[in-house]
């Protein structure tokens, strides 16, 4: 269950593997979205519709999850591609961007990507390693508070499993709701603070 990043190689790679496109006939039958790991081009989300629709699952959402840098710099192209005909979000796929970018890029990549989809009316999913001391340990650390209450800026905050996840879930939603008074996606709200009041 480990994966390998080749950030500085150009590989000229489908999204697609040919078990991807078998494992879409079930996908098509009994989900209701589908999500396009290392989407890098609008091919990649192109093919991915025809296999939906050759499959009769044109009603089928689709989650673009960019992990990649190629992913990122395309970006423009992959919220066009997505846009045309079925319902389309995109998921800020952390972990691997933060390999891919740089650690220390990372907070300007997200940002840019919650821009840039909010500009498209493209719900984002924040996602990887949301809380996941708490999750995993029943004790968050204060830095992923923070991240965690960052995720307000996006649509969807996506938490990883752990025995503790029904109170990362507590916690988020706590959180969360506390957050949305303040913020609107990408937007101050400016809210007089009356938390000692």
């Amino acid at each position: 269950d480990k994966g390998i990043n080749l950030a500085d190689s150009h590989l000229d790679l489908p999204a697609l593997t040919a078990k991807d496109i078998a494992d879409l006939a079930v996908v098509a039958r009994h989900a209701d979205m589908v999500g396009l790991s290392f989407v890098q081009s609008a091919a990649d989300v192109q093919a991915l519709q025809q296999h939906l629709d050759r499959l009769c699952a044109s009603h089928l959402g689709m989650v673009l999850k960019i992990e990649t840098r190629r992913g990122f710099e395309n970006l423009p192209e992959l919220l066009f591609a997505a846009m045309t005909d079925r319902p389309a979000g995109v998921m800020i796929a952390r972990g691997d961007l933060a390999v891919e970018c740089g650690f220390e890029r990372l907070a300007e990549l997200q940002e840019e990507i919650l821009w840039a989809c909010e500009a498209a009316h493209m719900p984002v999913v924040w996602a990887t390693q949301v809380l996941e001391n708490l999750a995993k340990t029943g004790r968050p650390s204060r830095a992923e508070i923070t991240d965690a209450a960052m995720g307000v800026r996006a649509d969807c905050v996506m938490l990883n499993k752990g025995p503790h996840i029904l109170e990362a879930m507590h916690t988020l939603d706590d959180i969360l709701r506390r957050m949305q008074e303040h913020q609107a996606k990408k937007r101050s709200l400016l809210r007089a603070l009356k938390s000692w009041g």
